[in-house]
């Protein structure tokens, strides 16, 4: 259990800790935002629209983010369509993907919402954990080993 989850104040001070070795190479947080190499996730949302991946090389276990020579990891920033009685519904489809979702998190705003599990409504007995305040038009990021392509998060459009 981390400080921010204990005290979710500190939300407003420091980000939620990340696992490095979920995340593509060089990836930090801030309060409101990832960066992956250099990219702010909550702009390439803006820019690109959602759902959006960004893709770089996967960091190598053990070593806080360097880049693995040979492995990708990609991050998908997806729009929650519907957040009720437990259930989030986001416009990318996660199931033709291997999401880390223990790793997704909040994206542009600061919640001091104590932590809760959600079902996704598009993956059979999985959850993610996110603010209890989550909202339809908040932005998450989840990230996913290997590649990522835009048509496999688009199901049947």
């Amino acid at each position: 259990m981390t400080l921010t989850a204990l005290l979710p104040t500190l939300r407003h001070s420091i980000p939620d800790p990340l696992a490095f070795d979920l995340w593509p190479e060089s990836t930090t947080a801030t309060t409101t935002d990832v960066v992956v190499a250099g990219v702010s996730l909550c702009r390439l949302a803006e820019v690109c629209d959602t759902p959006c991946v960004h893709s770089a090389a996967a960091a190598l276990p053990g070593t806080h983010g360097r880049p693995s020579p040979t492995g990708e990891a990609t991050v998908v920033v997806a729009t929650v369509l519907q957040a009720e009685g437990g259930r989030i519904r986001l416009d990318a489809e996660l199931s033709r993907v291997s999401p880390q979702l223990a790793e997704a998190r909040l994206l542009g705003r600061v919640s001091t919402a104590r932590i809760t599990r959600f079902a996704i409504g598009s993956l059979q007995d999985a959850v993610v954990s996110l603010p209890a305040d989550v909202l339809p038009g908040d932005l998450v990021a989840v990230p996913c080993a290997g590649t990522v392509c835009l048509r496999d998060l688009r199901g049947g459009r």
